[in-house]
């Protein structure tokens, strides 16, 4: 049986520090209407409602800003991903601005199938690792991995925290129930090269699987997306995250957190096609594109032919 294909949109950017994110969704259909493409006419919809309203209120929790709406936002998406999952039966397909939400992706897979084991593919210039006792920014999009591991790392603790946050932390990790919702030896990073100092600490410690470029150069993309999907072959199911950041900077300034020596679209186009293939992957997650620092929509544009290629190959059969 093919299972239908669900898009759910989640514009928020309260976990990002560069504004305007939360436009990124829409730049999305913008390049597909350039292309004069009917992708988002053929599938199913769904909005999440945003706390971007926050935006305009003072921060209050430093070290882990915009908590509050984070959770509430996260709780109302890991509703619609487990909704989409069970009741629905379709493949969702996240489409959002700043990678805090993938907090609540990651929650909702795992109130969907709470005893299965969700392996992690996360293509992302930055390994997202940080907890609020660690974090350098308070901004949350930095956070998410840690978060699902329940991870503190208070070893290279440096902030400390008021108690409001520390109750909104841990909520945050017992989201859906289920804390941690995923192990370090289920964790595949590609294209990471930009983290601080806590971060490296926990991915040396506890040996996550890191594709760097210079190991993607030398094995090509195919051979890394085999090697990916190898790794975790002790999963139940596989959830995709790409932050288009993975790309080099110099392909488009349209992302919050531009990073060089990147892949290039054409590098990710592909190992998304190959990593696609894999019968375990459930869900497949595209954020952090910022049209308001871009130029003619290139980001998006890029993103859209990926997210095309993430779509062809999901539409296989269950």
């Amino acid at each position: 049986m093919i299972k239908p294909i669900k898009l759910i949109e989640v514009k928020s950017e309260i976990g990002a520090g560069t504004r305007g994110a939360s436009m990124g969704v829409d730049a999305i259909k913008i390049a597909a209407l350039d292309f004069g493409s009917p992708f988002f006419k053929k599938f199913k919809s769904v909005e999440i409602p945003t706390e971007n309203n926050l935006l305009l209120e003072p921060v209050v929790h430093d070290y882990a800003k915009r908590i509050k709406g984070v959770y509430a936002l996260n709780e109302r998406l890991a509703a619609e991903l487990q909704k989409t999952l069970i009741k629905e039966n379709s493949i969702p397909i996240v489409l959002a601005g700043d990678h805090s939400s993938a907090l609540g992706t990651i929650a909702g897979l795992k109130m969907a199938y709470p005893t299965k084991r969700l392996g992690v593919i996360w293509i992302d210039a930055h390994a997202d690792i940080h907890s609020p006792y660690t974090t350098p920014s308070g901004n949350m999009h930095g956070m998410p991995i840690a978060c699902s591991l329940a991870e503190d790392n208070k070893d290279k603790q440096i902030n400390k925290l008021d108690d409001e946050t520390s109750e909104y932390w841990e909520k945050l990790k017992n989201l859906g129930g289920i804390s941690p919702k995923i192990n370090y030896n289920d964790l595949v990073y590609i294209a990471l090269r930009d983290f601080e100092a806590p971060e490296d600490y926990l991915i040396k410690k506890n040996k996550v699987r890191v594709f760097n470029l210079q190991e993607i150069r030398k094995k090509a993309v195919e051979r890394v997306a085999i090697e990916s999907l190898n790794y975790l072959d002790a999963c139940d199911m596989i959830y995709v995250s790409f932050d288009v950041d993975s790309m080099d900077s110099r392909i488009s300034s349209g992302t919050g957190t531009p990073v060089p020596n990147g892949i290039t679209e054409k590098e990710a186009g592909n190992l998304i096609y190959y990593i696609m293939r894999s019968k375990k992957i459930v869900c497949f997650e595209m954020v952090e594109i910022n049209p308001t620092l871009d130029k003619e929509n290139l980001m998006a544009e890029n993103a859209f032919e990926i997210l095309q290629k993430a779509t062809n190959q999901l539409s296989h059969d269950f």
